[in-house]
């Protein structure tokens, strides 16, 4: 059972009655601000995990004494 045009089209006229134009807006807005919000957090994460790991071995080298010192 797929959609065809008219039903999308059918929808979408019923979906701008219901809400109005200024609703739907406000709604696009909030829906793209969330995605954005969550596709930078998604791009961040590996970066952000890579500096974590990175600073937790620099830690554990400058808390461990060196074996041999010269």
């Amino acid at each position: 059972m797929s959609f065809g045009i008219t039903e999308l089209m059918i929808i979408l006229v019923i979906v701008l009655l219901l809400f109005g134009t200024k609703k739907l807006r406000s709604i696009g807005t909030d829906l793209g601000g969330a995605i954005k919000g969550f596709r930078s957090a998604v791009t961040d994460e590996p970066a952000s995990a890579k500096a974590e790991s990175s600073e937790e071995v620099n830690e554990t080298a400058a808390e461990s004494p060196s074996v041999e010192q010269k």
